[in-house]
């Protein structure tokens, strides 16, 4: 199990906020996400023992690349989980930017993968595809960034991208893991053919095994295998009625006309998975509970990742066992605010799950010597 964080670039707080909307007319920020604020989240979650951080990437969001290739000159060991638009650059332009940010950084760049979901911000850029020509243009993309770290010459010609002689000038020597999200059919097919990690957002066990069985059919169709990643928020207290006071902390601090707003706005998007996490929130905050500890609302005024873990840190690392029991591999995970949560989660949950761990390998080294 390998466990990363997340880097609030649009603010962050004691409530739930918007991972890719600066603007909040209801609240602003507590806590701007200045170059030094966000400094000590990663910092934080370096010494928390996180391998990486994940940055968003919208039209809120201040560049993730600037922004992560800053944060490695203030950190030793972190990985940034840079996210990108494919279609917003060229890949080979982007090629060249990962064989930069991997100097500078001594090889600790990973890459997420979005293909967008929010027609408006699309047409905002100057991006007019509709959702299933995103995703086509996305697996051309990849295609054609694996191909020029590779190194050149190479050509290609294809429906979104013509390249003649291209490539970078010597192969790249430490080639990033490629994250990739999406829900849909288009998007699934996508993953199976170019991601090394699929990212899902938190939903119940059930629905997630029944992903991870398509996507591992999908990836063997395609001669692959895959790693599965979540991406979840966790409330995680010393006991299970501490998180959800915390739950209800957080929810007491959602108005109904920011609810009212966020659902007008995901009501517009084109993306499965953001439909998938606005059918989960109904109700009050034990009713937002979709599964034994996981609860759906964040969802309300948050894009994206929409639900929590809550409970003691104890039913929080079972919870999180669950998941891996079902082939997840690793968890992008955060809290509020992402400061004092990286902390909390790294002293008080992680410990659980490596000592678990620990100890069902004596276990079976033990039957084995037996």
């Amino acid at each position: 199990m390998r466990f990363h964080w997340f880097l609030p670039t649009t603010g962050d707080g004691h409530e739930v906020r918007s991972a890719i909307t600066t603007t909040d007319s209801f609240r602003p920020a507590g806590r701007p996400a200045t170059l030094a604020y966000l400094t000590q989240v990663a910092r934080a979650a370096e010494q928390a023992g996180f391998e990486a951080a994940l940055t968003p990437v919208g039209a809120g969001c201040p560049d993730p690349w600037i922004v992560c290739a800053a944060l490695t000159q203030h950190t030793e060991r972190l990985r940034t989980l840079v996210a990108f638009r494919t279609g917003y650059t060229l890949p080979t332009l982007l090629a060249q930017q990962a064989q930069a940010f991997q100097e500078v950084s001594g090889g600790r760049l990973l890459l997420n993968v979005v293909t967008g979901g929010d027609p408006v911000e699309q047409r905002a850029y100057g991006d007019f595809l509709d959702h299933d020509a995103r995703y086509a243009r996305t697996d051309e993309f990849l295609q054609v960034l694996r191909r020029a770290w590779a190194g050149g010459p190479f050509d290609h010609h294809g429906a979104h991208y013509r390249i003649e002689a291209g490539g970078l000038a010597e192969p790249l020597g430490h080639i990033p893991d490629v994250y990739f999200g999406g829900a849909s059919p288009a998007a699934e097919q996508v993953a199976a053919r170019h991601a090394d990690v699929a990212l899902m957002w938190g939903e119940p066990p059930a629905a997630i095994a029944a992903r991870i069985a398509r996507l591992r059919t999908s990836a063997a169709a395609a001669g692959r295998e895959l790693r599965y990643g979540l991406r979840v928020h966790v409330i995680a207290r010393d006991t299970a009625e501490a998180a959800w006071a915390e739950a209800e902390r957080l929810l007491a601090g959602m108005s109904q006309d920011r609810i009212a707003e966020a659902q007008r706005r995901f009501a517009r998007y084109d993306s499965v998975g953001q439909r998938r996490m606005v059918d989960l929130h109904r109700g009050q905050a034990r009713d937002l509970e979709i599964h034994p500890g996981l609860w759906a609302g964040v969802g309300l005024v948050r894009e994206g990742a929409g639900t929590a873990l809550v409970g003691s840190y104890d039913e929080v690392a079972t919870l999180l066992r669950e998941y891996a029991a079902l082939g997840v591999d690793e968890f992008i995970l955060s809290g509020w605010p992402h400061l004092e949560e990286a902390y909390r989660v790294g002293e008080y949950v992680i410990p659980r799950l490596a000592a678990h761990s620990a100890s069902a390998s004596a276990q079976r080294h033990a039957l084995l010597g037996q």
